[in-house]
């Protein structure tokens, strides 16, 4: 009974995820506004009524899709500050990280890219799945800093939140590379805010 259960759950859990990656396929290509949920269950060769049993609406559908995508940002994130590497070192490839990242996820899912660049609202409500956990991320680097006497910050949750907050500020020049007329590549951005944020909080 339990191997039947344990099967069962299996298959519940690779339908779903079949729906989510074939929604952002067709989210990538034709835009959330022209994809209709009825087209996701013909790509993926189920029922129109079994996509219901799985999501309520295609904003359900969505989130699941962003949701999909930033388990592996923080999969990312989360090895790099359990890695080996300093506090300090931490920081810097937590920043490159994040930035180049969400540039990938952001290239190759065409709805989240007009999004970024139209609606400002869509994109922070995208932003706020994953931003509280970002947020608790730095806040453990920040600490661990305090701890071996790197760094100097009271708060580290607030601030942690205000470098989350200023990093995502940089989510839209870094994709678009509109700081190049200013001279300043991609990867300059990286450490220039790397930099910033040290020097602000390094003892």
């Amino acid at each position: 009974m339990l191997f039947v259960c344990i099967v069962k759950s299996d298959m519940v859990k690779k339908t779903r995820e079949r729906f989510i990656e074939v929604a952002r396929q067709l989210f990538a290509r034709k835009g959330v506004e022209n994809t209709t949920m009825n087209d996701i269950a013909s790509a993926s060769e189920k029922g129109r009524r079994t996509i219901y049993t799985y999501f309520k609406s295609k904003r359900d559908i969505f989130n699941a899709v962003i949701n999909s995508e930033s388990d592996d940002l923080m999969m990312q994130l989360r090895s790099i500050v359990y890695s080996s590497l300093s506090p300090t070192e931490k920081i810097s490839e937590y920043i490159s990280c994040r930035l180049k990242t969400m540039r990938e996820i952001v290239s190759r899912n065409g709805s989240l890219r007009a999004g970024f660049f139209r609606d400002v609202r869509k994109v922070d409500r995208a932003r706020a799945l994953i931003s509280r956990k970002e947020a608790v991320l730095l806040a453990e680097i920040i600490q661990e800093g305090n701890e071996t006497g790197e760094f100097r910050v009271e708060k580290p949750r607030e601030t942690a939140v205000i470098i989350t907050n200023a990093i995502h500020g940089l989510d839209v020049p870094y994709i678009r590379d509109s700081l190049a007329t200013y001279g300043i590549d991609k990867s300059r951005i990286s450490r220039v805010i790397s930099n910033l944020i040290l020097n602000g909080i390094k003892k």
